[in-house]
């Protein structure tokens, strides 16, 4: 077998090994995304919206397991959401997916074969200082992003498409510096994307299925905390050293 097979077959074995729950909840998704598919009409876009959610749903689920996967998984359903994302007129979230490439995907590439151990065996946890930097950054970059997008483009949401940009943009950024904190980040960033899609799905210019991923996203960042090993929980259950 030659490097390129051995890598790949790498690749799909950090699909195994995950919490139980993990799996669970994938295959939730994929029942809850087909139900929305086959319920509208069929499209280019709703096609790769789908591909691109159940993708997404792979990496986040990835990311909860320390899997180096998720690189390859977030690069590909970036591309999908940066559509999306322009075809819905929601611009902020093209750059959302382009920090994640920055902050997670490429990273995880980078240094893809160590990158589970180096995860797993290096995690932080906030001190008061990083709590105030991280929710300052992430109320300016709120208020920036909302006023320059309203201001030179079309986009019909500023506010809430600002709002889910800097929450995602913060938890990319301490998913990048290895603090566990960053799931507080990504429970609020699901939370911010959900509200943000469920109404762009009501103003008629997106498919509900992004705002079922973004549910998704939610009950996956609620599951990290008691099965994950960025938690001292779910490392208790796989006989990880705790986190101080």
């Amino acid at each position: 077998m030659n490097e390129s097979q051995n890598y790949f077959s790498w690749l799909f074995n950090q699909l195994k090994g995950w919490p139980q729950q993990n799996y669970y909840l994938f295959y939730f998704a994929l029942g809850a995304q087909l139900m929305t598919l086959v319920n509208a009409p069929i499209t280019p876009v709703a096609l790769i919206t789908f591909f691109g959610t159940m993708i997404g749903v792979l990496c986040v689920l990835a990311i909860n397991a320390t899997k180096a996967v998720n690189g390859w998984l977030g690069l590909i359903s970036a591309a999908c959401f940066i559509f999306v994302g322009f075809t819905a007129k929601n611009y902020l979230s093209i750059f959302e997916q382009i920090a994640y490439v920055v902050t997670l995907d490429l990273p995880v590439l980078i240094s893809v074969r160590t990158w589970n151990d180096d995860t797993a065996n290096n995690l932080k946890r906030f001190a008061a200082k990083q709590w105030v930097i991280s929710i300052a950054f992430t109320l300016v970059v709120w208020a920036v992003s909302a006023v320059l997008i309203g201001k030179f483009t079309n986009d019909p949401r500023p506010i809430f498409d600002g709002m889910a940009f800097a929450i995602s943009l913060t938890g990319g950024i301490v998913c990048f510096l290895r603090y566990n904190n960053q799931y507080f980040w990504w429970l609020f960033s699901g939370i911010a994307q959900l509200v943000l899609w469920a109404i762009t799905f009501a103003q008629g210019d997106a498919s509900l299925a992004m705002a079922i991923n973004s549910s998704i996203y939610v009950i996956n960042d609620i599951l990290a905390f008691t099965v994950s090993p960025w938690f001292n929980t779910g490392r208790r259950k796989l006989g990880l050293k705790e986190i101080h």
